[in-house]
C-alpha cells in the first residue's frame, strides 16, 4: 500500500517501466507469465513510470487496460509524447499537446499520476518561450485533473526565473539524484517528483542501506510539508505548506536493482513512526 502518514501527503515508490528481462531473474517469481508482470509489480510497488509514451502513441484501450489490471491506490505517471518537448520553439507545441492529453489518459482515472514533460539536455532555458510552453498545459482532461512535472536538463534551468516561471504556473520540478543531469530539488508545484537514478549494481538494494534511509526521511520531510536539509538547492528553502504527494522512482543506473530499491524504500517508509 502507499505510504500515507497523519497530516501527510502520499508517498509512492516506484520503477520506469514494468518490462525488462532482468527483473525476470531477481524480482519476479520464477515462471511468472510475461502478460502477467504488471499485475505482479503493482503489488510490491506503488507507483509505475511509463516511458513508453515518450516513443509511442498508446490508445484509450490500453490505458484501461493498465487500471484494471493494477489495485486500487496504485498510479502511473506518464512521460509525455518526445514531439511534445524535442522542438526548436516550444510555444509551437500545441497540437502535439493536445495529441498526447487527448490519446486515453482519462482512461486511468484516479490511476492517473503526474505527466512528465522531459526535455532535451541540449535544451537551453528561454524564458519567454518557456513561459508560452507552461501557458499550453491544460488543467484537466475529461474532467480529471492534471499535475505536470518538468524534468529540464539543462543547467541554464538553474535559475531563480525558472524556478519562478514553473511556480507561478504550478508545475513541479524533477529532482534528480545524478550526477549526470542538473541535480536541483527546489520546490515548484504542490507535489515532489524525483527519480533515483544511482542505483549500484554491486549493493543488493540499488542504494546503500544509509542512503535510503536518508531518503525515506527526506520523503517524509517534503510529504509533511518540509523541505529536507541536506539537498542540493537553487535558492534557499521556502516556509514549510501543506501536506504534498511524493512521487520517488528509481530509474536508470543499475536497472536490475531498482525494484529492490523501490521495495526497500517502501519498507523503510512503513517502519518509520
Amino acid at each position: 500500500m502507499a505510504r500515507k502518514a497523519a497530516v501527510s501527503g502520499t508517498i509512492r515508490s516506484g520503477v520506469g517501466g514494468w518490462t525488462y528481462e532482468p527483473w525476470r531473474n531477481n524480482f519476479y517469481p520464477r515462471g511468472l507469465a510475461h502478460s502477467k508482470e504488471l499485475a505482479y509489480a503493482s503489488t510490491q510497488l506503488t507507483a509505475i513510470e511509463v516511458n513508453g509514451t515518450y516513443y509511442s502513441t498508446f490508445k484509450p484501450p490500453t490505458f484501461a487496460k493498465w487500471r484494471d489490471e493494477t489495485p486500487d491506490g496504485f498510479v502511473f505517471s506518464l512521460k509525455a509524447n518526445r514531439f511534445t518537448t524535442n522542438r526548436r520553439v516550444l510555444a509551437e507545441a500545441g497540437g502535439s499537446i493536445e495529441r498526447f492529453i487527448g490519446s486515453g489518459l482519462s482512461e486511468l482515472g484516479p490511476k492517473l499520476g503526474p505527466i512528465v514533460w522531459q526535455f532535451a539536455p541540449t535544451k537551453l532555458f528561454d524564458p519567454s518561450d518557456f513561459e508560452a510552453f507552461l501557458e499550453l498545459l491544460p488543467d484537466q482532461v475529461d474532467g480529471l485533473p492534471l499535475r505536470h512535472a518538468l524534468d529540464v536538463r539543462h543547467p541554464s534551468f538553474m535559475d531563480p526565473a525558472y524556478l519562478a516561471l514553473a511556480r507561478k504556473h504550478r508545475c513541479a520540478t524533477v529532482f534528480t539524484d545524478s550526477d549526470d543531469y542538473p541535480s536541483f530539488a527546489d520546490l515548484t508545484g504542490d507535489f515532489v517528483y524525483a527519480r533515483m537514478m544511482r542505483t549500484d549494481p554491486k549493493v543488493k538494494t540499488g542504494y546503500a542501506p544509509k542512503a535510503l534511509d536518508r531518503w525515506a526521511e527526506a520523503a517524509r520531510t517534503w510529504a509533511s510539508g518540509g523541505e529536507p536539509a541536506d539537498v542540493p538547492r537553487v535558492d534557499k528553502p521556502g516556509t514549510k505548506v501543506g501536506a504534498r504527494d511524493v512521487f520517488m522512482f528509481f530509474i536508470s543506473g543499475a536497472k536490475e536493482r531498482a525494484p529492490a530499491a523501490a521495495v526497500a524504500l517502501i519498507e523503510r517508509l512503513k517502519a518509520l513512526p
